[in-house]
C-alpha cells in the first residue's frame, strides 16, 4: 500500500490553508498546461496535505477557465491520493440553508465545451461514474464534521451548471423540479478526471444562498454570497485540520473502486495508441499503461 496523501481544492473564499508545518511553495508543470496556482505542500500532524486554489489565489480564474486537467494532473504528480473539494453551493432545498455543508455523493453534469477526459484519439479509455465520491473518505469527512460540531447534511444531488452566471428562474425551478439538492459551477468535470487519475474524490458543498427559486430570498449576488463564504471558510479550514489530523498513513482501498478505476478501463489495443497521448498520460495512467 501506498502513503496516503490528502488533496485538498479550495473553493470560492478559500485560497489558503493556513496551519501546514513544512510548509513549502512548488510550480508542478503539467503536459495538460497551466494549473491554477502553485501547489502548497506541507502537513498537518503526520498527514502529508497538498493544497490548491481552484481560482487561484485572488480568485482570477472564473469557472469555464479553470484548466481542470492540469488541476487533477499535478495533485496526482504530488502523490495525492484523496481528495476534497471545497464549493460553494446554492441550495433547492430549504432544510440546506446557507451556512451548512452538505456531503454530495452524486452529481449532474449541465457544463458543455470544457474538455472531460485525459483520454481520447489515441488511447481511449471508459471509467465508471456510477459512485463517483468514495464513501469512505466520506465517512471520514462526516466524522470530522461531527468532532468540529459542524452542522452538515450527508447525501445528496449537485447539478454543475457552466456560469458564470447564476441560473434563471426557469433554470432553477427545473432543476428544483427534478428533485437535485444543490447547484455549482465546479463539480464537473473535476470529479470525472479525479477517478481517471485513480485518486478518491469527495466534495464538501458549502452553501452559501438559495439560487433564485425561494420566494422570500430573491435573486442570488455577490454581496450576500461573499458573507456566507467567509463564514463557511473559516468553518472549512477547522474540518480540513480535524480530518487531517485522524487521516489513515497508508492509503485503504476505496470500496467503490476510485483506487484501481483504469483495471479494465482502456480498449485501445496497444499497437494503435498513440505516443504523444500516452507521454502526456504518463501521472494519470502510468500505473497501467507502463508509461515510464
Amino acid at each position: 500500500m501506498s502513503e496516503a496523501v490528502l488533496g485538498i481544492i479550495g473553493g470560492s473564499g478559500i485560497y489558503d490553508l493556513p496551519g501546514l508545518t513544512d510548509l513549502r511553495e512548488e510550480a508542478v508543470a503539467s503536459p495538460w498546461g497551466e494549473p491554477s496556482d502553485v501547489l502548497r505542500m506541507g502537513r498537518i500532524g503526520q498527514t502529508r496535505i497538498v493544497f490548491l486554489p481552484r481560482h487561484g489565489r485572488g480568485h482570477a480564474i472564473p469557472p469555464s477557465e479553470i484548466n481542470y486537467r492540469a488541476n487533477i494532473d499535478v495533485m496526482k504528480r504530488a502523490g495525492v491520493t484523496d481528495l476534497v473539494s471545497l464549493s460553494a453551493c446554492g441550495s433547492y432545498k430549504a432544510e440546506h440553508y446557507p451556512g451548512l455543508f452538505v456531503l454530495v455523493d452524486q452529481f449532474v453534469d449541465r457544463t458543455s465545451g470544457r474538455p472531460s477526459s485525459f483520454f481520447g484519439r489515441g488511447c481511449v479509455a471508459h471509467v465508471s461514474l456510477a459512485h463517483p465520491v468514495g464513501p469512505a473518505l466520506q465517512s471520514r469527512i462526516a466524522d470530522a464534521a461531527t468532532a468540529e460540531g459542524l452542522a452538515f447534511v450527508r447525501g445528496g444531488t449537485l447539478v454543475t451548471m457552466e456560469g458564470p452566471q447564476f441560473s434563471t428562474y426557469a433554470e432553477s425551478m427545473t432543476y428544483k423540479t427534478l428533485g437535485y439538492d444543490l447547484i455549482g459551477m465546479t463539480a464537473m468535470p473535476e470529479a470525472k478526471l479525479a477517478r481517471e487519475a485513480e485518486i478518491t474524490y469527495a466534495t464538501v458543498a458549502m452553501v452559501t444562498d438559495f439560487d433564485c427559486w425561494h420566494e422570500d430570498h430573491g435573486p442570488v449576488d455577490v454581496a450576500a454570497v461573499v458573507k456566507v463564504l467567509h463564514e463557511n471558510a473559516d468553518k472549512a479550514k477547522r474540518l480540513v485540520a480535524r480530518l487531517a489530523a485522524d487521516f489513515p498513513a497508508q492509503r485503504i482501498p476505496c470500496p467503490v473502486g476510485s483506487h484501481n478505476a483504469l483495471d479494465s478501463a482502456i480498449i485501445t489495443a496497444p499497437d494503435v495508441r498513440d505516443p504523444a497521448l500516452l507521454a502526456k498520460l504518463d501521472a494519470v495512467a502510468g500505473r497501467v499503461l507502463k508509461v515510464a
